[in-house]
């Protein structure tokens, strides 16, 4: 069973996308073209501690990992990945997990933390018992929630499913929007028009709330550009703008992946919130979800009131940290 360190991203590039259609915890993060973004920006000071391992010439499995001083983690963190794990071919799970454990023995690490692991995670679920064999204490904590929900067929049945408040207040929020003469929304999907108009939606995501003009620093941003227009470039990338007077009053950056839609990040102008823009963009994005016929739509990591006023439904984040006993 070879297994082969990571040098790169590029090395088994098709294996592992391939890999990624039979995965469990298949995300738009686990791509190796995401995470080679993520390691252009934020990799200076760390080192690859990843490795693949492959069986009878296929790739079973991809642990993508980088190390900083004697901590082991996934590659990416929670700032930038909204879910993280290891990718491994169903029924392979009893084979690598002793695996992982043996070439973090060899590295002499002494402690591994896996942050963003999803309910049924195969990670939280075998590698605990065998870290136990290896003489490894495996803690698990809950880390956060990601709202979302299934999606109908059709808008009304949407609304039929959100209580009875919430559709009331959607639809009156609706019709006050819908009573000015101007306003329209529109989406952007190629990545020339989307990186044109990152500006604007940088601009916008910084008024709508301080915490996200913290978030967003210099390194932070550069990220986001650049992660933007690649996954814009495999046709992943929708942009959506939400106009009041020919200006520009909401937006909302989605990436749709494995007939999900994840809403990324998003941002309005606060002098428009009487209108409630940019709840009413978020929804007019699910709204355009369930006409392209996908099935779920993930609001991703975070609890914010917004989520759950259009019907998400939380699932658990957790993080587990693997410790020598």
């Amino acid at each position: 069973m070879p297994t082969t360190r990571m040098e790169s991203f590029q090395e088994f590039l098709p294996e592992w996308e391939d890999l990624l259609t039979t995965s469990p915890v298949n995300s738009i993060y686990l791509t190796p073209q995401w995470q080679q973004v993520w390691w252009d920006y934020f990799g200076d000071n760390r080192e690859m501690a990843g490795f693949y391992v492959h069986e009878s010439g296929s790739l079973m499995a991809v642990a993508s990992m980088s190390r900083q001083g004697g901590e082991v983690t996934f590659t990416g963190g929670p700032e930038t990945f909204d879910y993280n794990d290891f990718l491994v071919r169903p029924g392979f799970e009893t084979a690598f997990f002793p695996r992982l454990l043996d070439e973090l023995q060899l590295d002499d690490v002494k402690s591994i933390t896996l942050c963003s692991l999803k309910e049924g995670s195969p990670t939280l679920m075998y590698l605990p018992d065998v870290a136990k064999t290896y003489g490894f204490v495996a803690t698990v904590t809950e880390e956060d929630v990601a709202p979302g929900l299934e999606l109908p067929e059709t808008w009304e049945e949407y609304l039929s499913q959100l209580s009875k408040k919430d559709r009331h207040e959607l639809r009156r929020k609706f019709r006050r929007l819908e009573s000015l003469e101007n306003w329209n929304w529109y989406c952007l999907q190629s990545d020339l028009d989307i990186e044109n108009r990152l500006d604007d939606f940088l601009r916008l995501m910084r008024m709508s709330a301080p915490e996200k003009e913290e978030y967003m620093t210099d390194e932070r941003e550069q990220f986001f550009r650049s992660m933007s227009v690649k996954m814009a470039r495999l046709g992943l990338v929708k942009l959506f703008f939400l106009e009041v007077n020919g200006v520009a009053a909401a937006t909302s950056l989605c990436f749709d992946y494995g007939l999900s839609r994840l809403l990324y990040n998003s941002g309005y102008d606060p002098e428009m919130s009487f209108y409630s823009v940019g709840l009413l963009m978020n929804a007019i994005c699910l709204r355009d979800a369930i006409e392209q016929g996908e099935k779920y739509f993930d609001f991703l990591r975070g609890s914010e009131p917004y989520k759950y006023h259009l019907g998400g439904k939380n699932h658990i984040l957790y993080q587990m940290v693997v410790t020598k006993s």
